[in-house]
């Protein structure tokens, strides 16, 4: 293989570094998961001096874009989409006058495999040539996150949610010493700005560990310590349905849709649809775990005993406006903010679908209107609520049916894609000049019931649309 040729951005910055006569080495992830022979895509590099300007002359080169992460302790990043892969090039001056002295503030032992980038010329040279301890070895081939020093998440907090992001990366195990030091720590973390909590927050939802780190994460405190607000649903005890109170309930959803992976990577539809990134550079499965940790997340602020029987009316209405709260501080694009409010807001409309034997198609047709391309990602979201409820009053027969409806709406969702687009038979401009309205904020309650019995069957012509229309306005009238 010629290595410049599958990573030609490593030679730019070898020239750049002979250039500017500076040393840099090739450190951390990229190394550590060449010995593991997984793909890696971010790359971190330790420079002698100079870090901030050899990441601009980089990113100016490639044409990437230049981020300033610290200039006090002179660390930068690069950012460049190649094909549909974003890759990263973290830069950063040594944090002490040598090499050696730097390695010594690395995060974890697993990352400080290292190799200097002037002797970087093939993989088989990487593999051969790197640069580690017996331990760090020790710790590879075991399979175990070992801070690098007693002080590693008082340099930097961030390393408390970079070890579980490693965790849900490549499966490793949290050695103990280094686990209570993070709890001890784990205060720290309040301290980083929240758009790089928000990145190693997603590593772990975008793996297929989300659940198990999460539960981690909680046992030692630090999952409060990203999202205060989940600290409502602490002890909240909810009816009969339920076996487990609304915390423990969301952190089982998580798990049960995480349960739901294997036949989705298995169903190409549902593959290609989690796959989506709907804007911000995270997939839509991630954001649809986040939406299962949060969905009921109003319950608390609700919650009211009625006779004998708890109620939460109005809980999803809540929860959706924590939800919007929270997504605007962990700095979500507009797009995912409103798909991850979306999930929250609607995740109990499948299971008014439920109350039905048969829904009617016009159920169907409401349920879809208002989920838009959410539509499946919250019939999942259902779907693993429901397998998550497991109190004395839930039945099998139920939850057999749910599921079967949710199913429905999934296969439903994606025949609809390879329909011809919903184009409607009339708009606004048509009950001005056909039927003489003045224009009004009924003209969308109007047109949403055309489009409703257009979309059932009930009419397809235009002459139906406006005769309905018609009648419609004049009901309104009355």
């Amino acid at each position: 293989m010629d290595f410049h040729q599958v990573y030609p951005q490593i030679r730019v910055i070898q020239d750049l570094a002979a250039q500017k006569s500076v040393k840099v080495f090739l450190v951390g992830g990229f190394p550590r998961d060449a010995l593991l022979h997984r793909e890696c895509h971010d790359f971190d590099f330790a420079v002698e001096a100079g870090a901030i300007s050899l990441a601009k002359s980089f990113a100016k080169k490639i044409k990437g874009a230049f981020v300033l992460l610290d200039e006090a302790h002179g660390c930068a990043r690069v950012v460049m989409k190649e094909k549909d892969l974003i890759v990263t090039f973290d830069f950063a001056d040594f944090r002490g006058k040598t090499f050696k002295d730097d390695l010594a503030h690395r995060d974890f032992t697993i990352n400080t495999f290292s190799i200097e980038l002037s002797k970087l010329n093939s993989e088989e040279n990487l593999q051969n040539d790197l640069l580690c301890s017996r331990r760090a070895q020790k710790d590879l081939s075991e399979k175990r996150i070992r801070m690098a020093s007693v002080k590693a998440f008082q340099e930097d907090p961030l390393r408390l949610m970079r070890g579980f992001s490693l965790q849900a990366q490549l499966g490793f195990r949290i050695e103990p010493i280094t686990l209570k030091q993070m709890k001890k720590d784990r205060e720290l973390l309040l301290q980083v700005a929240m758009e790089r909590v928000r990145d190693e927050l997603f590593k772990v939802l975008e793996s297929t560990r989300t659940y198990l780190c999460f539960k981690a994460m909680d046992r030692m405190g630090l999952l409060e310590k990203v999202l205060p607000q989940i600290t409502v649903m602490y002890g909240c005890q909810q009816g009969g349905y339920h076996h487990l109170d609304v915390w423990k309930h969301s952190l089982e959803v998580v798990g049960q849709l995480e349960a739901l992976g294997q036949e989705i990577e298995e169903t190409p539809d549902l593959r290609r649809y989690f796959q989506q990134q709907i804007g911000g550079g995270h997939s839509r499965w991630a954001l649809v775990k986040l939406a299962a940790l949060l969905h009921d997340i109003g319950k608390p602020q609700t919650r009211k005993l009625e006779g004998e029987r708890m109620s939460f009316h109005s809980h999803e209405h809540v929860g959706r406006g924590i939800t919007r709260a929270m997504a605007k501080q962990l700095k979500l694009s507009t797009a995912e903010r409103y798909a991850l409010e979306d999930m929250v807001l609607f995740h109990l409309r499948p299971g008014y679908l439920s109350n039905f034997k048969r829904p009617s198609e016009r159920a169907f047709f409401r349920y879809f209107y208002a989920t838009k391309n959410e539509a499946v990602s919250i019939a999942l979201l259902s779907l693993a609520d429901q397998r998550a409820t497991r109190g004395p009053l839930t039945s099998i027969q139920d939850q057999a049916h749910h599921e079967k409806i949710c199913r429905d709406i999934s296969g439903r969702y994606f025949e609809k894609q390879k329909e011809k687009p919903f184009v409607r038979l009339i708009d606004g401009n048509d009950l001005i000049k056909q039927l003489k309205l003045s224009p009004s904020p009924l003209f969308g309650q109007i047109l949403a019931r055309v489009e409703e019995e257009q979309g059932t069957g009930k009419i397809a012509t235009k002459s139906e649309a406006l005769q309905l229309a018609k009648e419609i306005a004049e009901k309104i009238k009355e």
